[in-house]
């Protein structure tokens, strides 16, 4: 028999961390010191809080306006409808060519690997997609693979969920094997808040994978807020760097997050110092129980005139809102 000391340091360390992310409100109160006050009478339970220890770690203590805290924390203001606000505010549904594969843009497509995530953030555009009816699909995403060999125009896989890199090493193995023997597949772009809110998924054995795949790396990750780089961070996305990934950041414009010109710059800067480029600012998606994170469009524009006044040109994202039909993003201020 296998001690059972032994069978834990076969799970790895970011698997650990993830199992023990609080999911109880209560709990993550008491983390932060804050007045069990605080708990609604009724919060939502369809997309339940999940948030990483480590990523509580860099929340004030005793402030319940912290900006991490808020991009979590779940309200009882997300049951209030709100005019606009849907269930499927980026048209996936109708962009799904087969289970788990959305096709809206020329030359790339979208693989949704997984719905598993290691952080609930709020304001999820799709915290409401039936990753259930593409479930069959996602074990061994045959027909995903199907599609992207039949379209020999699709030269970009782009990976997203939920989140891929929640996936093992093993199972994100077996995926890139069955892309890379697609022939007209030369980039391979992963969407991944993971190595911001757990550092410690960026192992060995990720990092081995990255470096061998003939499809040329591309790792878009999502921080809206400065505090949210810290060392960990730095030290993951460097690692990254030196196998040759290409390191992008993508951040939603977030009312009481971000949404004031000094973060946005602090936040370019923490992101370039760490070896990434500001990729992307977009409006928030108008997804069910998120209308209270909304920035206007004119409120948006100010705040990117001052931005760009304080920043130079490669440090200064594109604001872009993300339409359904439309054939790229949106760009809402130039």
């Amino acid at each position: 028999m296998i001690p059972v000391n032994a069978r834990r340091r076969q799970v790895p360390c970011w698997q650990r961390e993830l199992a023990q992310a609080i999911r109880d409100p209560a709990e993550l109160l008491q983390e932060l010191a804050l007045d069990s006050a605080l708990l609604p009478i009724v919060w939502p339970t369809q997309f339940p809080l999940r948030v990483p220890r480590g990523f509580v770690a860099k929340m004030r203590k005793g402030d319940p306006d912290d900006p991490l805290l808020r991009q979590v924390w779940p309200l009882a203001a997300e049951l209030i409808p709100v005019p606009g606000f849907v269930t499927d505010p980026v048209g996936d549904q109708a962009a799904q060519a087969v289970p788990g594969v959305l096709h809206k843009y020329q030359g790339r497509a979208l693989l949704i690997v997984t719905g598993a995530c290691a952080v609930h953030c709020r304001y999820c555009f799709r915290r409401e997609f039936p990753y259930a009816e593409a479930q069959s699909d996602l074990r061994d995403w045959r027909s995903a693979l199907d599609y992207l060999a039949g379209d020999t125009s699709i030269r970009e896989v782009i990976l997203s969920g939920g989140d891929p890199l929640s996936l093992s090493n093993q199972r994100l193995g077996t995926l890139l094997a069955g892309l890379q023997r697609i022939p007209h597949l030369v980039r391979l772009r992963i969407h991944s808040r993971l190595p911001i809110v757990l550092p410690e998924r960026v192992d060995e054995g990720l990092l081995a994978l990255l470096a061998s795949t003939r499809l040329q790396p591309i790792l878009v990750v999502h921080a809206n807020h400065p505090r949210e780089i810290d060392a960990a961070v730095r030290t993951a996305l460097q690692r990254f760097r030196a196998i040759g990934v290409t390191l992008l950041n993508q951040s939603v414009l977030l009312r009481g997050v971000n949404d004031e010109v000094e973060r946005l710059a602090e936040l370019s800067e923490a992101l370039f110092t760490a070896g990434v480029l500001p990729y992307y600012l977009h409006l928030l998606d108008r997804v069910r129980g998120a209308a209270h994170y909304e920035v206007n469009e004119t409120e948006a524009s100010v705040i990117m005139k001052a931005l760009r006044e304080r920043l130079p040109g490669y440090l200064l994202p594109r604001l872009v809102r993300e339409q359904p039909g439309q054939l790229a993003k949106t760009p809402v201020w130039e």
